[in-house]
Formats: C-alpha cells, structure tokens, sequence
C-alpha cells in the first residue's frame, strides 16, 4: 500500500537560501509539498558553495546544500529583472506558501512584497524568517547564526568556569529558525483550510531560539536566580552529568531520588545514600563537587560499556558519549530511518536525513535529490507557456 504524503497538492515557493529557510522548507518538501527553489541564475542558493568537498562547491552542489534541499525543484531567476519579477508573479498565482530569508524590505524594494502578492493571490501564505523580525530597532541590523547566539544568551549559558561564552558546535538559531517557520505554516495551512485566508509570518531567529532556554530562564525570570555556567554538569538534578571512567566518559541522568539510590547500589557504593551531604536532592546539588570524584574513583575501575549496561538495567539514564561518526551509525538511528540515500548529480549516493516524525499511513521520505542549478526551468517555465526558444532568449538576457 502506498503511503499518502501529507502536504501533496501544495505548491511552495522558495527564495531561501542557506539554511534557516531551506531547513523550514525541507521539511514541507519531506512532507510531499511541491517546493519550487527560486534561484538566482548566476551560482544560486549561497549554501551551493559552501562545504568542504571544494570539487562540489564548484559544480555548486556544496555539502552544505545537499544537506537541506532533498525533494525540492529548482529554477532560476532574475527578480530584478523587469521581465523576471512578471514570471514570478505568474508563479505565485497559483502558489499556497512563498519562504523567504532575505533581510527586511528586500521584497518590498523588488515591488514583490506581501501587499503586492496578496493582490495576486489572496490565498497566499507569505514567511519572512530574518535574524531581528520586520520590526523594532534592530530588524535592520545584519544577522548571522553565530550573532544571534551571543545575542540570545544562549552563548552565555554554556562551558564552564575555564570556557564561556561557548558556542554551540552547529548553526542552532538557523536551524530552531527553520523549524519555527515550519511549524507556523503548517498552522498557516490549517488555518487557511477553516478560513480560506492567507497571511504574512514574521519569524525572527532571536524570537525562536529564547524560548528553548525556558528553564533557565524561568530562573532567572520567576526565580531570580541567573545562570551558573556548570559545563557537562544538569543544573537540575545530581548525580546528572558527565563522568569519567576506566576507558573515557560516560552521561548519567539519576534525576529522581530512587534513579539516585540505584546509583549508589550499581556502583557498590550503598553508604552514599545516607551521606548527609548527598541524602536529598538539593543537598546532592549543592555538594556535587564533592560527590563527583567520589562516584568517578568507582566507574574508573570498569569501562563505559559495562557502566551503560549495568546502569540502565537498573532504570537509570546513562550513555557512552558518541562521536558524531558513531553516533550516525547507531543501530537506533538505522532503524528509525533517520538517514536516507538518494544520488546527487555528480556526487553519487549520498546520504541525507529524511523526516523524523513518523507518521502511520503518510509518507516523510526522501524521494527526490537535491536539484541542480536551474534543474526545472524547462519543466516549470514550460507549464507558464514558456517555450523552448523563449526560454533561451530569456537565458541569454540574463533573466533565467
């Protein structure tokens, strides 16, 4: 039986580029929605050059654009262009969504702004994802991922005493970003489905990355308390952090008062438990410099394996601390079809992630690499009434 895609029949346009809107729109585009790249015609999307394969930033197929732009179109186009910005009014006509990134105004400065395109086409749902937002004092300001961590706090809250600020080791704002834009027009849609309206989305990268340091914040906003930079170390519970052992490291999670006492009796450690200094959660908390070498001097005498093994027979939360290389091929992360192959054009089989919400009965699969330069200028421009010979002129002018 074939699965359904959800998003099948709904046409999005894309003028993203790198990775805050391509992510938003990968993941319509996993969902079955027809995802258009809008393209400029001289290198495209930023993200075609940027990667470390330097023979594929040429042929502007970068691993940083592979990485995001599965079961999409694309097709070029010049939207400064008098006769480019007509072919693409042409295309929203008929349009459900239209994704942007481009800095506040830029659309409107093109005479291809929401008011305008609105009037084309009512139904139309129109995301502007910037770092600021289209208001307030610094919605003009130029952003990039790493900007808006040090802006956010989010910078502030990690290392620890040696290290801080830290930055996240991947583009987290670009990507929380993406996925904010996701969820808004898939709200946007449901919406339109009751209404019959269209409407304009400001999604801005420093609004969505707050909110996922809700429990800091809460600290600091309901409990006046400001953050502690604590390294591997959960602010929330002890023993819950990282420890060494006899081969490397190890993640234990013992956040509840009995996952505590477990610990103890894995480790052959049972006087612990009545230890004044640790009996209690938040005396555990306070003591937990104190309880750490104690707890270390035992998983030091076994490897991490066996730790893992024992502690989460016993119900406690526990890991070995993956490389990224290990990590992707775990037995877990196969089974979930977290990965999919497909076959880029002149890179061969490649392995990208497919959608990690499984639905029962609809489809999120990879079914389509990511496209080439322009790869559906004749598909698409020719459904316009485009034919061959003024797709040519139109290329040799410089408008696709």
């Amino acid at each position: 039986m074939t699965k359904q895609r959800m998003l099948e029949g709904i046409k999005v346009l894309d003028l993203t580029n790198v990775l805050s809107g391509p992510f938003a729109t990968l993941h319509l585009a996993l969902l079955g929605a027809d995802v258009i790249k809008v393209e400029n015609p001289k290198d495209g999307d930023l993200a075609r050059k940027l990667g470390i394969v330097p023979a594929y930033n040429k042929a502007l197929m970068g691993t940083s654009f592979l990485a995001q732009n599965a079961n999409k179109r694309s097709v070029t186009l010049n939207t400064k262009s008098a006769e480019g910005k007509e072919i693409f009014k042409r295309l929203v006509k008929d349009a459900d969504v239209l994704v942007e990134n481009f800095r506040p105004g830029v659309m409107n400065r093109l005479g291809l702004g929401y008011e305008v395109l609105k009037e084309i086409n009512p139904r139309l749902i129109y995301c502007a994802i910037s770092g600021f937002g289209q208001t307030g004092p610094d919605a003009f300001k130029p952003a990039y991922d790493q900007i808006i961590q040090g802006l956010s706090g989010e910078m502030a809250v990690n290392g620890d005493e040696r290290l801080n600020p830290l930055r996240t080791g991947f583009p987290v704002c670009d990507t929380v970003g993406g996925l904010n834009a996701a969820f808004a027009l898939m709200a946007a849609l449901f919406h339109r489905e009751r209404t019959g309206q269209g409407q304009f989305i400001d999604i801005a990268l420093l609004d969505s990355i707050m909110p996922l340091m809700g429990w800091v914040a809460a600290n600091l906003l309901i409990g006046g308390q400001d953050p502690v930079v604590m390294g591997n170390d959960n602010f929330t519970a002890a023993p819950s952090g990282t420890f060494r052992t006899g081969d490397g490291f190890i993640n234990i999670a013992a956040n509840k008062q009995e996952q505590w006492e477990a610990v103890c009796d894995v480790l052959g450690v049972p006087e612990l438990k009545t230890d004044p200094r640790f009996q209690e959660r938040d005396t555990r908390k306070r003591n937990r410099k104190e309880l750490t070498p104690l707890l270390e001097a035992r998983l030091q005498t076994e490897a991490t394996a066996v730790w893992v093994e024992r502690l989460n027979a016993n119900d406690v939360p526990s890991g070995e601390i993956l490389s990224l290389r290990d990590a992707l091929k775990q037995e877990q992360v196969r089974h979930r079809g977290v990965l999919q192959k497909t076959s880029a054009e002149g890179v061969g089989e490649i392995e990208v992630f497919g959608l990690t919400a499984l639905f029962d009965g609809c489809s999120g699969d990879v079914t389509a690499p990511p496209p080439t330069l322009g790869q559906h200028n004749a598909e698409i421009y020719g459904r316009l009434g485009i034919d061959e010979a003024r797709r040519a002129e139109l290329k040799a002018q410089g408008v696709i």
